[in-house]
């Protein structure tokens, strides 16, 4: 695991950009598509916006593939992470294709299945991930599964975690949040080639702690300390999220 700390949140996003952008091009460079995944949240704006700006990345020949959305919210709602991509990243560098998890399907199990089927048969070269406040990778809150096989799940979200989404403004108050959501599982995750995982903000250090330490042990209670045993790992911070981190 490669951690870069950077003074600001924009310089992080900048540095992250950079090595996705260096990522994306270098596959490129030796097969016809890249595959990956996008993130979502208030940790990637920084990174996303300057992800759009960098030149040199032929978009036409890349497949996205979505990491997480809520049960029961439209695409058109504005906390919806179909809204967020579309808006900040789909509509501006126009991926070739793109996967999106329906999360208002009727059936959640069904759509899980069916994003599932979609990946399942692809090697993806990079994913672009957060770590959340409770130490979630993507909707994976504590205790994780590290052992399903399926690459995508219905899970039900932790208290913590929906106080997120309304410290970040998704939500007014936590009522409105959804209590479920199809998220990628954790062994999807790991199995990209790689992954750039941006992780700034003060409210992050308690989980960045926890997590990525040199000390800290892997635990599902800490999910995105399996992280730890990815081969190609590299990991944005900004001074406030690594400020508590024992190297």
């Amino acid at each position: 695991m490669e951690i870069n700390i950077s003074p600001t949140k924009e310089e992080t996003g900048r540095a992250a950009a950079g090595k996705a952008a260096e990522i994306l091009r270098s596959v490129l460079a030796l097969k016809p598509k890249v595959s990956f995944v996008a993130a979502t949240g208030a940790s990637q704006f920084e990174f996303l916006d300057s992800l759009c700006t960098i030149r040199g990345i032929d978009w036409g020949r890349t497949e996205m593939f979505h990491l997480d959305e809520y049960v029961g919210l439209p695409a058109t709602h504005p906390a919806s992470f179909r809204h967020y991509l579309l808006k900040r990243l789909v509509e501006k560098v126009q991926p070739g294709k793109v996967h999106f998890i329906e999360g208002d399907a009727s059936d959640a199990a069904a759509e899980a299945e069916r994003i599932g089927r979609t990946i399942s048969n692809k090697v993806i070269d990079v994913a672009f991930i957060g770590i959340g406040e409770n130490g979630h990778l993507a909707f994976n809150d504590p205790p994780a599964d590290f052992e399903t096989e399926k690459p995508y799940l219905v899970v039900g979200l932790d208290e913590k975690c929906r106080k997120q989404q309304v410290g970040e403004g998704w939500f007014t108050s936590i009522d409105e949040v959804p209590r479920k959501a199809i998220t990628m599982s954790i062994g999807q995750i790991m199995k990209a080639e790689s992954i750039v995982c941006t992780c700034p903000d003060r409210r992050k250090a308690e989980a960045v702690r926890d997590c990525l330490s040199a000390d800290s042990p892997v635990t599902l209670h800490h999910p995105a300390s399996v992280l730890k045993r990815h081969k190609n790992v590299y990991v944005f911070l900004d001074r406030e999220s690594a400020s508590l981190l024992r190297q």
